[in-house]
């Protein structure tokens, strides 16, 4: 696969003392094709992983052994064991391939694949492409698991929409115009709701998942792109790449309650287990902001590698 055998992985030291103690953020660098890894304790990088071509979607297995990379420029899905760390298996995927999630039970992947205009389901144990679902909409980037393992929904960057797929069908059965380019998608943790980002429209969609419909937009700032949810599902966090901020929505009332400079165009996001910080990828900036989700205020920018491109932790 085009130069995935001449990877070279190098760690440091003080991530292998520390290698029990989690969470770790892990950022994908598409500009400098490296995982900058982050100790979330410290907010120091620990660790870069230097892969060799484009490093875009990521994911963490559920008990943190395994890194999921899809590389955009390889068009493979390249998975690590961060015990041994190497590279143990290379998956084709297709032309392009984007954004990457797991399954709330650690059981299945979805990958964008943009160019194909579909979305894969892969066992995350071995890898196997499972299915291959044909999107009604154009240019996937992001297809998100539902917690409820029902649903994935998918923005369709160049259809304006979301493709809403059955997970027991594993088809679209409905796709919904959300506007202009659609990007980031949260669920909340009782899967009622999604939170679905249209950057050139600058809002967010909120879709009544019983009824797959759209329930309320809000405008939230310049170019709104990442979405990530408070595992409480009080707060909803979206990255305005257009003004470098990152808006927070009360899931209460859909209203914005606090607006929080971060850096140069503010991209994917994760937040910790215990909610307590925002891990934001400001991909002009080369570097992750770091919110303390309690003030609603930035506490640290983290140096990474050139435009990174999301975060995943575990």
């Amino acid at each position: 696969m085009r130069g995935l055998i001449s990877f070279a992985i190098t760690l440091a030291a003080a991530w292998a003392a520390t290698a029990a103690a989690a969470p770790f953020a892990y950022v994908p660098n598409e500009g400098s094709a490296s995982i900058s890894v982050i100790d979330t304790a410290t907010d120091r990088v620990t660790a870069t992983l230097k892969l060799a071509q484009k490093p875009r979607g990521i994911a963490v297995s559920l008990d943190g052994s395994r890194l999921f990379i899809s590389d955009q420029a390889a068009n493979a899905l390249i998975t690590i064991d961060l015990g041994k760390r190497e590279v143990v298996a290379t998956t084709p995927l297709g032309n392009s391939p984007e954004a990457i999630y797991l399954s709330a039970d650690g059981k299945w992947l979805s990958a964008a694949i943009e160019e194909d205009d579909q979305v894969l389901l892969i066992d995350a144990a071995s890898g196997t492409i499972a299915q291959r679902i044909k999107m009604r909409g154009k240019n996937p980037e992001h297809a998100v698991f539902s917690p409820d393992g029902k649903w994935l929904y998918v923005s369709s960057e160049e259809a304006d929409s979301v493709d809403i797929v059955d997970l027991a069908k594993r088809e679209v059965v409905k796709s919904v115009k959300v506007g202009d380019r659609p990007r980031g998608i949260g669920f909340l943790p009782d899967s009622s709701r999604a939170y679905v980002a249209a950057e050139n429209a600058d809002t967010v969609n909120v879709f009544d998942v019983a009824s797959g419909e759209v329930i309320a937009r809000i405008k939230a700032g310049s170019r709104s792109n990442g979405v990530t949810v408070h595992p409480n599902g009080r707060r909803v966090y979206v990255s305005s790449g257009g003004e470098g901020t990152v808006q927070v929505i009360d899931t209460a009332t859909n209203a914005i309650v606090a607006k929080i400079p971060v850096g140069k165009r503010p991209w994917n996001m994760a937040i910790t287990p215990d909610g307590r910080k925002l891990y934001v990828a400001c991909g002009r900036s080369n570097a992750v902001a770091v919110i303390d989700t309690e003030t609603n205020t930035k506490i640290a920018d983290v140096p990474v590698g050139e435009l990174p491109w999301g975060v995943a932790i575990r």
